[in-house]
């Protein structure tokens, strides 16, 4: 054991002496675990293994919080605005709100290739206050500066793609920082923030909507108070933000070795800098990607729905004032924040998510169906309400969704490839929504609605799909292990709600090797 363990050290902190030399006075001493003491003391124990997870909660994940709150905020503010004068005030005209809505999404998806390069060649701490800041700018300088048509659309292509490496970043950092265990929680926090971005923005824009200014609409005064702050926390940031565990700040040197030992079980490797190609060619080429991007196009052209009509439907669909459209979002936002919390509390309680997911999915398609089936009168304002509101469950899908393909794959370029590839369907699922949302189908957008229940339908299809697929391949695996000679089902330690030391009965040195699944003969994929 010590022998595996101290190899594991080295190779733990190996991007230390990459990206970083101030983070210790005997930077090569550190790196080899040759300064007195680290090299016998660095081995997790559970207590350690706690005291580690506390205080990269505090540090990382009220960051990632945080800053995914700002970006939902500063994305999904337009569905308020629109319904307190946006589209008068610049005279937008037939498709030219829903071509302001998706302009976004045509942006992230352009972007996703390089920001699947920038990812890996260059430090999570040095990228992020960039590209916050700069939507930040995006937001109060553009947004709130446009009165046209144009202005705005330029403003929001900017905005989406300064926002283009946010879920790609933040997901490959809760994969370095938690064990597999912790991660859906994790991504559920974080995540969770864009029904608390609902919740609280809708009371914000009302409160800005009481403003009567003879020099700004009121949604310019709203974009400029959101513009601002993205860009105080942005600067903030570059303090607030760590590169990875062996080189955390928050961890004493001993801590940032230990920090590193107690995720040898994810079988995921570490923070590596080197592009590999061979990852990319390998992630492109099998299955499960593809039905994984089916899965994420489906759903993010069913959470468009709320994010950029849902105030719009509210207000046509059964008569509701502008007032009680913007205010009826905060039951909606608190739904989202819960279902998001809730679903991802069970796949850690179970340690499954497909069940999950699809029980989330039959309840948007209950929410949908209701929307299209019941007449839209006042006598069933009730049930439309509730059909909308089951909408909400929608969100809780995508950090089930996150969290299981990060489950699923390994090696650090593959991550990033995944996760970016993730934001890609995520753009094209969105850039779908505005067009079946077509004008001809206002004002109440019955048709439109039929065509996402259709989508709705596809996606419970495909994770069932993907379901036996990786069955299929963890049975593979296993058969790979036993023709080896190893055992068929090894313990998966990194799914235990208690700490174990990883060592050589999982071959703790692949744990910290940048392999992909594939390639990991101990990987385990999970359902």
């Amino acid at each position: 054991m010590a022998s595996t363990t101290e190899k594991a050290s080295a190779q733990g902190v190996d991007h230390v002496s990459e990206t970083s030399g101030d983070h210790h006075e005997n930077p090569v001493a550190y790196e080899e675990g040759k300064e007195p003491g680290l090299a016998e003391a660095h081995i997790c124990t559970e207590a350690d293994n706690k005291r580690i997870l506390r205080k990269t909660d505090i540090w990382m994940l009220s960051l990632l919080c945080m800053v995914y709150f700002l970006q939902s905020a500063d994305k999904g503010i337009i569905g308020l605005t629109a319904v307190y004068g946006l589209r008068e005030d610049a005279k937008l005209e037939g498709n030219d709100y829903a071509n302001i809505g998706n302009i976004g999404y045509y942006a992230q998806l352009a972007v996703q290739p390089l920001a699947a390069w920038v990812l890996v060649k260059y430090r999570y701490r040095h990228i992020l206050p960039i590209i916050i800041v700069a939507w930040g700018i995006s937001v109060a300088g553009g947004l709130a500066a446009s009165t046209n048509y144009a202005g705005l659309l330029a403003s929001r292509f900017f905005l989406g793609a300064f926002e283009a490496a946010v879920i790609p970043l933040f997901s490959i950092i809760t994969i370095a920082f938690y064990r597999r265990s912790e991660q859906p929680f994790r991504v559920a926090c974080w995540y969770s923030c864009y029904g608390l971005s609902t919740l609280l923005s809708a009371p914000i824009v009302y409160g800005f909507g009481r403003i009567r200014s003879s020099t700004l609409y009121r949604y310019q005064v709203v974009y400029l108070f959101f513009g601002l702050l993205t860009i105080v926390i942005g600067i903030i940031t570059y303090w607030w933000a760590h590169d990875s565990p062996g080189e955390a700040r928050y961890l004493t040197p001993e801590d940032r070795l230990k920090a590193v030992d107690r995720l040898k079980a994810n079988q995921q490797g570490i923070v590596s800098h080197k592009f590999s190609w061979k990852h990319v060619i390998e992630a492109l080429t099998e299955g499960k990607y593809w039905l994984y991007m089916i899965m994420v196009i489906a759903v993010n052209a069913g959470a468009s729905v709320s994010s950029v009509f849902g105030a719009i439907i509210l207000q046509n669909l059964a008569g509701f004032t502008p007032d009680e459209a913007v205010l009826l979002n905060i039951p909606f936002g608190a739904l989202q924040f819960v279902s998001i919390l809730g679903a991802s509390w069970l796949a850690y309680r179970f340690k499954r998510k497909s069940p999950f997911l699809l029980g989330l999915v039959t309840i948007v398609i209950v929410g949908v169906a209701l929307m299209v089936a019941l007449p839209k009168t006042e006598a069933n304002k009730g049930g439309l309400l509730v059909g909308y509101y089951l909408i909400a469950f929608v969100f809780a899908i995508n950090p089930l969704l996150i969290s299981w393909m990060g489950s699923n794959c390994a090696g650090q370029t593959k991550k990033t490839i995944y996760y970016t590839s993730f934001n890609a369907g995520s753009s094209i699922g969105n850039i779908i929504t505005p067009y079946i949302f077509d004008a001809k189908f206002k004002p109440q957008y019955v048709n439109a609605l039929k065509g996402i229940l259709a989508i709705w339908c596809i996606l419970f299809g495909v994770v069932i799909l993907q379901v036996l697929n990786i069955t299929w391949i963890q049975k593979k695996k296993c058969d790979e292990r036993e023709a080896a000679g190893l055992p068929r089902n090894p313990t998966d330690y990194s799914m235990s709600g208690h700490y174990r030391e990883a060592g050589e009965e999982v071959h703790g040195e692949n744990g910290l090797q940048d392999m992909t699944d594939k390639q990991n003969i101990y990987f385990q994929y999970l359902l």
